[in-house]
């Protein structure tokens, strides 16, 4: 397969950035679904030794990747602690 684009890119030079963009989408998503399935509270790997990942986090505590509305640092604690 890398053969055959490579013979393709040498044949036509502005097929390059093509490659180059969509190899940077699929490096990108495979990224983010490991950050998802690594820093997401609502993933539990290890459901034996911590059942509820989601009860340790802070009240500031950041889980959306991005949030314009939101100020995750002057949050503060809504319920009793358990």
């Amino acid at each position: 397969m890398f053969r055959t684009m490579l013979t393709h890119a040498k044949k036509h030079p502005s097929l390059i950035p093509l490659f180059a963009f969509v190899g940077l989408g699929a490096v990108g998503s495979v990224m983010y679904a490991l950050r998802v399935t690594m820093r997401s509270p609502d993933v539990s790997w290890d459901r034996k030794n911590n059942p509820e990942p989601w009860s340790k986090n802070s009240p500031n505590y950041q889980y959306k990747f991005y949030s314009e509305t939101i100020d995750y640092k002057k949050l503060k604690k809504e319920g009793p602690d358990y």
